[in-house]
């Protein structure tokens, strides 16, 4: 199925330009000037992934990933401004999937686009084409079923963006073993692209938050620091 992406951006000519681009690869294309025009439209009709500038007036990104976060999970790619890692920062801690620094290469944001929609795709049912759905993952009190994108804590739900739930997953898969965040950022971006550790500390950050929403108690993920992270099996 062709995947629809939205773009939320002040700037037209990148929307044009971009638009277009994407529109050549294959990909159907929804555009908004700004996030208070976007945030119904994306919350009544949400897209397969969704790029959003940060600095927009009326509603920057930042406020209109927080409130589509209280709705759903679509994937978002943020556009900041080169020297904007405090943006960055708050972006990813928010539940952004990337970002990428303008000016930036449309060949590059479409290379984004593609891994973060491929690693979005739910695993093939069983009976499909002949192939095994992933089975579910158990350990302790946590559940996480790759076929339908779907974390429990205690029975409880905690809704994870799709890097979120890979790294947790790469985490959950060996108990005890630790994990540098060079194969975390493996796991989680393939395609040999490039992020830098503090992404990975915001996401494993993001991660715990989401999990003390529903068990302030909630330790599984531990700190080594200096080698990485490694999740207990309680």
């Amino acid at each position: 199925m062709t995947a629809t992406i939205a773009l939320v951006d002040d700037d037209r000519n990148i929307l044009t330009s971009v638009s277009i681009a994407l529109q050549a690869e294959g990909f159907l294309t929804r555009v908004y000037s700004d996030g208070e025009a976007a945030l119904k439209a994306l919350a009544d009709n949400p897209p397969d992934l969704a790029v959003f500038d940060i600095k927009m007036p009326r509603m920057d990104g930042l406020e209109l990933l927080r409130r589509l976060r209280e709705k759903q999970s679509t994937p978002v790619i943020f556009l900041t401004s080169k020297d904007d890692e405090l943006d960055e920062a708050l972006g990813l801690a928010m539940g952004a999937d990337d970002y990428i620094a303008k000016p930036f290469s449309q060949r590059l944001l479409i290379a984004r686009i593609r891994a973060i929609l491929r690693r979005a795709e739910p695993a093939a049912p069983a009976g499909g084409n002949g192939e095994e759905a992933a089975p579910a993952l158990e350990r302790g009190r946590l559940m996480m079923d790759p076929a339908r994108h779907r974390t429990l804590w205690n029975g409880e739900a905690v809704t994870l963006t799709v890097t979120e739930f890979l790294i947790l997953e790469t985490l959950a898969q060996r108990p005890g073993v630790v994990k540098t965040r060079n194969q975390l950022m493996d796991a989680a971006y393939q395609d040999d692209i490039y992020v830098d550790d503090r992404t990975i500390d915001s996401h494993i950050k993001r991660v715990r938050r989401k999990f003390r929403a529903v068990d302030p108690e909630f330790d599984s993920i531990e700190t080594l620091y200096g080698a990485g992270y490694r999740f207990s099996e309680e």
